[in-house]
């Protein structure tokens, strides 16, 4: 159940990072490499695999702890990849939103680094080779 979730969003990302690719190379904005490059990994790759793992193992992706991680990285993340794309559009619109948006990257980062803590502890607490869907 939860890591159908997690694959459906995976797939968002990746829609997103091939979009925020093709506008950095057709326009050349290469200074967005680092939130790109996010994108992909915390957003496509990672959340891809959580989704394989939480399929192979419904019961983690079902727990407390899955859920736990679930919200705080979905709602983590978005906000740290807007803000690092906010923080790389100077000057323009969000010139003035420096504080602002430093806040939001450090929050967000935050709340992924939160939710990464406890998938760590939920593979190691509800992982188990029993348990295994095949």
């Amino acid at each position: 159940m939860m890591g159908a979730k997690w694959i459906k969003i995976a797939v968002v990302y990746f829609i997103l990072g091939i979009a925020v690719g093709l506008f950095m190379s057709s326009t050349i904005q290469l200074q967005w490499a680092a939130a790109h490059a996010h994108v992909n990994l915390a957003g496509w790759a990672s959340v891809g695999i959580t989704g394989a793992i939480y399929s192979l193992y419904p019961k983690a992706g079902n727990s407390t702890l899955g859920k736990w991680h679930f919200w705080l990285y979905n709602i983590g993340l978005p906000f740290l990849l807007l803000s690092m794309f906010m923080i790389q559009v100077r000057p323009g619109p969000f010139a003035g939103w420096g504080m602002l948006t430093h806040i939001f990257t450090f929050g967000g980062g935050t709340a992924v680094a939160v939710g990464v803590i406890l998938f760590i502890a939920n593979v190691f607490l509800n992982v188990r080779a029993s348990d295994r869907l095949t």
